[in-house]
């Protein structure tokens, strides 16, 4: 029974960030604030929780709040490497470009392996030199044919203020070191750069479709001409896209479900030929539809709309949006304790994650479905495999939750030395992270089990 209280005192802290992580990373800033609040005011001394709620503050332009989380990260241990880089990111996006130079560059002595000093580095410093340089080195290079310099021309007449955003990318892909390395999530830095510059010329491609520019145009001086119908439309519908993000990012969920009906209905209205993506976007509607159902409790039109999305995404072959849509679909029945479905579901998802990151939260979120269904076995099992991935990404709060998981589930099968070293394991991974509240739980289990 006292083991039990130990336990369930420790998960609601676990609870409460593992929640914030969640609404983050579906872009609910505002509730993953909420979330990373509750667990502060529970840990004072939580510097992870003030990084991810730093993070947070960033997403809803509130900078200066952003910079005094990351300080506050910072106040037992000024070396604590991902700290060091929110204040760095704070810095940079309070435009103190200089100042956020130096925390990057401080970062990157720390600890070398985290791809994101070498980033940070070269935009503080194409910030602080100014992109006219940049443009100016690109224009003087020899090898630009004519060709190329008007398809060029082109870009960046479609692309506007993205141009400069993609000749930067292009600039990073120089960068040997930085190209080899890996993302927190398990993505190579070098594939992540050429996908996003790819990206960048699809749009190009689709807007020179939707607004074809003659020699006669690029080179008048005069107004742009009156958008055609699909440019209208494509404004829109990007228009509508940010409304929703930042409804949902706000926590204004019924602005949001209002919005995306109302764009719902005109996508139904378009022809392929008015959006060749139609199917991928109305994937991304109703997800939105079933974010919004979910945030106002309305579990049932939530699965509906989650379902509508997994429907889709495979009748098209998205394998995104599927992933997503799987996702989302097992959270609903683990919310309701449906844990077999919820496992169902998230072990149909797990071929398609790519990403590190998301994968050892998806092993360690089913194996508590196991360990909820009496399951200590499977429990165990899923626990090692979530800590053999986050072992990987040098993610020692993802092994911290995934040994404490591993204990839980040796101490059910009776394993108690094997549980006692698991949670000796967890207790050093807490001290690293300087994770006080998981210290003292875990302390307390150790106690009990002594």
């Amino acid at each position: 029974m006292f083991n039990n209280q130990i336990q369930t005192h420790f998960q609601i802290f676990i609870s409460l960030r593992a929640d914030g992580e969640w609404k983050y990373r579906k872009r609910n800033y505002k509730q993953a604030l909420n979330s990373f609040t509750a667990a502060i005011e529970l840990s004072p001394k939580e510097k992870r929780c003030f990084v991810s709620r730093s993070k947070c503050y960033i997403q809803l332009g509130q900078f200066r709040n952003a910079l005094i989380d990351a300080e506050a990260s910072l106040a037992e241990d000024p070396l604590f490497p991902e700290g060091v880089y929110q204040k760095a990111e704070a810095l940079y996006y309070m435009g103190e470009f200089e100042f956020a130079l130096v925390f990057y560059r401080r970062g990157l002595k720390l600890r070398p392996q985290m791809v994101g000093w070498r980033l940070g580095i070269h935009k503080a410093e194409e910030a602080i030199i100014g992109s006219p340089i940049a443009v100016v080195q690109n224009l003087t290079k020899k090898d630009r044919s004519p060709v190329a310099m008007k398809y060029e021309r082109t870009t960046r007449h479609l692309l506007g203020g993205f141009y400069e955003h993609k000749g930067f990318l292009e600039k990073l892909l120089k960068d040997e070191d930085l190209i080899k390395g890996v993302t927190k999530n398990g993505e190579r830095m070098g594939d992540l750069l050429k996908n996003c510059i790819t990206s960048l010329n699809h749009c190009a491609d689709f807007w020179s479709q939707e607004k074809p520019i003659s020699p006669k145009e690029t080179s008048r001086q005069s107004k742009p001409p009156k958008p055609s119908l699909n440019t209208r439309k494509a404004q829109y519908l990007i228009k509508s896209f940010d409304e929703i993000s930042r409804s949902l990012a706000a926590g204004n969920t019924k602005a949001s479900l209002c919005k995306t009906e109302d764009v719902i209905k005109t996508v139904q209205g378009l022809t392929d030929q008015d959006c060749p993506i139609k199917e991928e976007i109305m994937c991304f509607l109703h997800s939105c539809m079933g974010h919004a159902y979910f945030d106002l409790g309305e579990l049932d039109k939530a699965m509906e709309y989650h379902e509508n999305d997994l429907n889709l995404s495979r009748q098209c072959d998205v394998p995104d949006a599927t992933s997503r849509a799987l996702a989302n679909i097992g959270c609903i029945y683990a919310e309701t304790k449906q844990f077999e479905k919820a496992i169902e579901f998230w072990e149909e998802r797990i071929p398609y994650i790519h990403e590190g990151l998301e994968n050892t939260w998806m092993l360690h979120e089913i194996g508590c479905c196991y360990l909820e269904l009496n399951d200590p076995k499977k429990a165990r099992d899923y626990g090692l495999r979530s800590i053999a991935v986050a072992e990987e990404m040098f993610d020692d709060m993802w092994q911290l939750r995934a040994t404490v998981l591993v204990g839980q589930s040796e101490l059910k099968l009776g394993n108690f030395e094997s549980s006692v070293s698991l949670f000796e394991k967890a207790l050093n991974l807490a001290e690293l992270e300087n994770d006080g509240m998981a210290l003292n739980a875990i302390q307390k289990v150790l106690c009990f089990l002594s």
